[in-house]
């Protein structure tokens, strides 16, 4: 991992002026202890509420004009008038009208002039008395913009980025949707950071691909780097639908009517064969890392499966790789926004980390550990850099055990076969379930009872090789933390979490614009295993992540599966398992044919980040003793839901 950077910390014209003057006023105890931070000194209830419509150069719905995007906002009255401009916090998204924003599904609500009254969630109402405007801008095609959502295509990320370069003084807006007077944005430094989940981090991440000046932080949550990697894993399809569908769902009723083009494109260009085609290219931000000059706080959820943690890893990986300053928070929930999972400490280091980036406050966050990981419900621990310094992949080899397909996992290369036969009834808690147990779906692989905590902390890759029977098969690797915890249920409907009645409010409210939110706790269950990391791939793609082929039945191929990024403790006493297996039931769909596959162990590893490496391994296997296994049916959480086909998720 590259060396971490520093921040590069500026102080706005007023706020080091004061200083200044409080330094030669004031004695050096009392000059010390000037705020550290924006404080609710101006008034929500009369903040100027406003509508401008950007245009973004595009003609996307094909009616001869170009697109003019809907940007809603709330912001102080009281610094335009002192003659102070202000920075800007933004949440571009296609959810405002159709679906909503947050744990209780807010859409955006407006007066009789067309003003925002209600903007979803608590940022105006906490941030807007701080000093900030905010911003929420409808995707083209969405609510009140023109144009054709395109699922994260040059569209999605234009609407969001010319809204920043208008903020900047670089492009042209409008004070209604078709007239011709022009709404200049003079109150603003142009200093913006964009937030939002899912769908709207997923924008934050492609705008900030794009380099664009003016746009500092980012603070992605539960958010795509690449769309591919939404609808597939290495040929493997992960959802039975693709973008064209996506569209249609968000997409307003006007431009459902002109949008048939650009539905059209989408079908063509992302075929179900999962081949990698040019409209996935133009939605890989992973790829466009060195342009991003925004520093980044990623959030994300190590069970959520919806949008994957594979997207945490590569965009983590890529950012490092060129230097971007990252701050990383990990929990155990699904698809869930850190509102709900940590409320008080989330809004805490918001608040902190956008008056850094955007205010230029000297408050520490920089100095502070670089992840914040959760190990138990509620409990979290830090890590200076993340993954740890001394993590390093530390291969582990399957072998043979005393019965079919309950095998042994260790640093010495097995021998002979393992054979499955694909059961697309079957999903990963089933196989973990038994993995103790000889059945037919699934080849298992377990460590002896650990003698001391063991740490993966990053990617892990699975390398195998398997004979088909058939000419398709789809491949499963799963690594299993084998032991009694208590954990999150991110199987439940609530992902991790459950709503209460009771209300907190978080900033000012008005009567149309509340900043109290129903409450949340954790919800647990009690189990006997944790599925820790997950991967998939179609084997037809051995040759290339990118392009399929039909397999020769009989034929020996190898094929390395990328496992999802994870931080996960393996306590002593606990084993650790790979298991390996078919068609994953709710995560990935299954292949034309029921394959029966023949694994070559000796042709087949797992590449595992473990904090200290293999010498870490191998203390915290030396003496465990390999037991007999005994074929009980463990306790897990529910099968995965197969339901989620939109980055969303609102519990």
């Amino acid at each position: 991992m590259p060396k971490r950077t520093r921040f590069t910390t500026w102080r706005p014209l007023a706020t080091a002026a004061t200083a200044a003057l409080l330094a030669t006023l004031l004695t050096p105890a009392a000059a010390q202890a000037a705020p550290r931070g924006s404080e609710p000194v101006y008034s929500y209830e009369k903040a100027i509420h406003e509508a401008v419509w950007v245009d973004t150069g595009l003609d996307g719905d094909g009616d001869g004009k170009a697109d003019r995007v809907a940007v809603d906002i709330v912001r102080p009255r009281e610094p335009a008038r002192q003659g102070r401009r202000i920075p800007v916090i933004m949440d571009a998204s296609p959810y405002y009208s159709c679906c909503g924003r947050g744990n209780e599904s807010q859409r955006k609500t407006y007066d009789a002039n067309g003003d925002v009254v209600q903007m979803p969630l608590y940022y105006d109402n906490y941030f807007v008395p701080r000093g900030y405007a905010f911003v929420g801008v409808d995707l083209a095609g969405t609510n009140r913009s023109d144009g054709c959502d395109d699922v994260g295509g040059r569209s999605d990320i234009q609407s969001a980025k010319a809204v920043v370069d208008w903020l900047n003084g670089r492009a042209k807006a409008y004070t209604t949707r078709t007239g011709t007077t022009r709404a200049k944005a003079a109150w603003t430094n142009g200093r913006t950071g964009m937030i939002g989940k899912s769908w709207d981090g997923t924008i934050a991440n492609g705008v900030a691909a794009t380099g664009v000046k003016g746009l500092k932080t980012i603070v992605p949550i539960s958010a795509i780097s690449s769309w591919y990697d939404y609808y597939f894993q290495q040929g493997a399809p992960l959802y039975d639908s693709g973008p064209e569908w996506l569209s249609d769902y968000v997409n307003s009723p006007d431009a459902r009517e002109k949008c048939g083009a650009v539905q059209q494109k989408l079908v063509d260009g992302a075929p179900r064969t999962g081949d990698w085609t040019p409209l996935w290219t133009e939605r890989d931000y992973v790829k466009a890392a060195k342009k991003v000059k925004a520093s980044v706080f990623l959030v994300h959820g190590m069970q959520d499966l919806n949008v994957r943690m594979k997207h945490v890893g590569q965009w983590w990986d890529a950012l490092a790789k060129h230097g971007v300053e990252r701050k990383i928070w990990l929990s155990q929930t699904g698809h869930v926004d850190p509102f709900d999972f940590r409320r008080a400490t989330w809004v805490d280091t918001l608040h902190r980390w956008f008056d850094h980036e955007l205010m230029g406050y000297d408050n520490g966050i920089d100095r502070e550990p670089m992840a914040d990981i959760e190990r138990r419900p509620d409990q979290w621990s830090t890590s200076k850099v993340w993954p740890p310094t001394g993590t390093r992949a530390t291969t582990l080899r399957p072998d043979r055990g005393t019965q079919a397909g309950v095998g042994t996992l260790g640093l010495d290369r097995g021998h002979g076969t393992e054979t499955f036969t694909d059961d697309p009834k079957l999903s990963e808690t089933d196989w973990a379930a038994q993995i103790d147990k000889s059945t037919p779906e699934k080849a298992g692989f377990v460590t002896g009872p650990l003698t001391r905590d063991l740490r993966l902390s990053g990617s892990s890759e699975v390398t195998v090789t398997a004979t088909p029977s058939t000419p398709t098969a789809h491949l499963s690797a799963v690594l299993v933390d084998v032991g009694p915890d208590t954990i999150r249920d991110y199987a439940d409907a609530g992902e991790g979490i459950t709503t209460l009645t009771n209300r907190t409010c978080w900033g000012a409210s008005t009567a149309g614009d509340s900043s109290c939110f129903k409450e949340a706790k954790a919800k647990t269950a009690d189990v006997d295993y944790t599925v820790v990391s997950r991967g998939w791939a179609d084997l037809g793609n051995h040759a290339s992540d990118g392009k399929g082929s039909p397999l020769t039945p009989g034929k020996r191929y190898t094929i390395t599966l990328d496992l999802a990024a994870t931080d996960h403790v393996v306590p002593k006493g606990h084993r650790l398992a790979l298991i390996v297996a078919g068609t994953d039931k709710g995560l990935i769909d299954p292949p034309a044919d029921t394959p029966k596959l023949a694994l070559d162990l000796s042709r087949t590893s797992a590449d595992v980040p473990f904090v200290g490496g293999p010498a870490a391994f191998a203390r915290a296997t030396a003496g465990a003793a390999l037991t007999p296994p005994v074929a009980a049916l463990l306790d897990g959480v529910r099968e995965p839901r197969t339901t989620h086909r939109v980055p969303e998720g609102t519990q």
